[in-house]
């Protein structure tokens, strides 16, 4: 789609002709079996279009037209499986994002993550959250628990396969927040919703089933399942999922220093304030 599309209900005709609403239907179907089969970079348009499959208004032909165009000028993208090339066969990884209040009718998220193995995409999802959230944060994190539960299937049945995972599961998240919350045991004010899903993730962390690893935003492959991106980004991020182009990791150590970085600036930050106040206090003392 478009960059910066965003499709509502109040553009729907709720008497549409019926040629038109077959056709339409027809397009979000075939859209739905390709997604589901080897076409995850259609995953967030066929979820955007779904939504308003009932009532289609012209504008959304106009969006499903341009996602035929584009299929037209990438019928030969594939999957590639890059096992004999890849440094650590079989290990199950991914990313995983959100788009807070990017529902324009219910303000609710829209999540989507991507599990990878060997180079190339196994699982992915695109589907907006159940539950409203009240900070980027709090969205992040309960897209988080959506693959995580996703993992426990698939770490056991590579386990059955003779593929055991020795190590957590790497999914990588470009919200901070959300990678000190899986981490850190101290409570918060959440409400109930969130409250679960923290534990959830927590649990997970601490049984070594998922490990939540910082990244950049600019090189989130799952952004491209949570809105409509710029095309060089998106044709980036596609290259990326479908195993055409590898996953520079080692760019992640710049990341790592800026998270430290951060860190440090946080705690300095606050040894200043507490060196202010108590001069402050100390001289109200000698003055009385």
């Amino acid at each position: 789609m478009q960059p910066n599309t965003r499709l509502n209900k109040d553009d729907c005709d709720k008497n549409p002709a019926p040629d038109f609403h077959r056709c339409d239907c027809g397009i979000v179907g075939s859209l739905g079996y390709l997604v589901t089969m080897t076409r995850p970079d259609l995953a967030w348009a066929y979820s955007e279009l779904s939504k308003y499959v009932q009532f289609q208004p012209k504008n959304h032909i106009l969006a499903a037209e341009h996602i035929l165009y584009y299929l037209r000028g990438t019928w030969n993208q594939t999957i590639c499986d890059s096992r004999d090339s890849h440094k650590n066969p079989n290990v199950l990884w991914g990313w995983v994002d959100a788009n807070w209040a990017g529902d324009t009718d219910t303000r609710r998220s829209h999540t989507g993550y991507i599990l990878m193995m060997n180079g190339a995409p196994i699982f992915w999802e695109s589907r907006r959250l159940d539950n409203l959230s009240l900070s980027t944060s709090k969205a992040k994190f309960v897209a988080a628990s959506q693959p995580g539960q996703e993992l426990i299937y698939l770490r056991e049945t590579l386990t059955d396969f003779g593929f055991s995972q020795t190590k957590a599961t790497l999914l990588y998240e470009d919200n901070f927040a959300c990678v000190a919350m899986s981490e850190n045991p101290v409570r918060r004010k959440f409400s109930r919703h969130i409250d679960i899903r923290k534990y959830y993730v927590r649990e997970l962390v601490l049984a070594g089933i998922l490990k939540l690893m910082p990244l950049r935003t600019n090189k989130m492959v799952a952004d491209a399942l949570t809105k409509s991106l710029p095309s060089p980004a998106f044709v980036r991020h596609c290259q990326i999922m479908t195993g055409h182009a590898s996953f520079a990791a080692r760019l992640l150590r710049c990341v790592g220093g800026q998270f430290l970085a951060l860190t440090l600036g946080a705690a300095f930050f606050l040894i200043f304030r507490s060196c202010l106040f108590f001069s402050r206090l100390l001289f109200c003392v000698r003055g009385f």
